[in-house]
């Protein structure tokens, strides 16, 4: 079996400059900040960012934002970070707006090898241009295509060494979606448990969708 335990750098260090990297969390709950701290370290720039929100200033994605490693961030709003807003506006970051439960669905239309789904969420608003408009039933529906990235770096509760992964509560928000929508993943977990010790009943994400393990503030 493949050892999936590496160091933040080590896995950081199979990560190009320009990919496309989808971070878990919520306002940074459910963020795995020790991966971003590495990713800063390592000098990683012209990011495309996907993850609910633009982060708090110095703190997790808000950190790769301030610094100006983010080309290009979709979230479905950047309100709480005045940093995303100044950028946004002054053109040194691009900014995709999407409203959360359409950016959630996206996400798991793009794990689940769908070509995309129909919702009447943004039908008559900015969000709708340049989108394909489809009539069911006499309801205009706008047909949103899924979302992939190069990368997913999450955080979880307890994960054991093959990769099985359990989260505390609202740290799964996004997480569990992303892990199946990117080419390579890695979760940081807060506690590392042997194989068998976790009861699989309350497993939320299968070890196969998890190609590595990054301790959290390892000593």
């Amino acid at each position: 079996m493949k050892n999936k335990c590496v160091s933040g750098s080590d896995f950081v260090a199979l990560i190009k400059d320009g990919a496309s990297i989808m971070v878990g969390g919520f306002m940074n709950i459910g963020t795995p900040v020790g991966i971003i701290d590495r990713i800063l370290d390592a000098g990683l720039k012209d990011l495309t960012i996907i993850c609910n929100d633009a982060g708090l200033p110095g703190i997790g994605v808000g950190k790769l934002i301030e610094a100006g490693r983010v080309k290009k961030l979709v979230a479905s709003h950047i309100g709480l970070n005045p940093i995303a807003g100044q950028k946004m506006t002054a053109g040194e970051m691009e900014v995709e707006l999407v409203p959360q439960g359409t950016l959630a669905e996206r996400i798991r239309a793009g794990g689940a090898g769908l070509g995309g789904f129909l919702t009447p969420t943004g039908v008559g608003t900015l969000a709708a241009e340049g989108k394909e408009l489809i009539q069911v039933d006499g309801r205009d529906y706008l047909l949103e295509k899924p979302l992939k990235a190069d990368v997913a770096i999450l955080l979880g509760h307890i994960v054991d060494k093959k990769g099985n992964v359990v989260y505390n509560k609202t740290i799964r928000n996004f997480n569990p979606l992303m892990a199946t929508a990117c080419d390579l993943v890695a979760v940081e977990a807060r506690s590392i448990v042997e194989i068998g010790e976790i009861d699989p009943d309350i497993v939320i994400t299968q070890h196969i969708f998890i190609d590595y393990i990054v301790e959290a503030n390892p000593s």
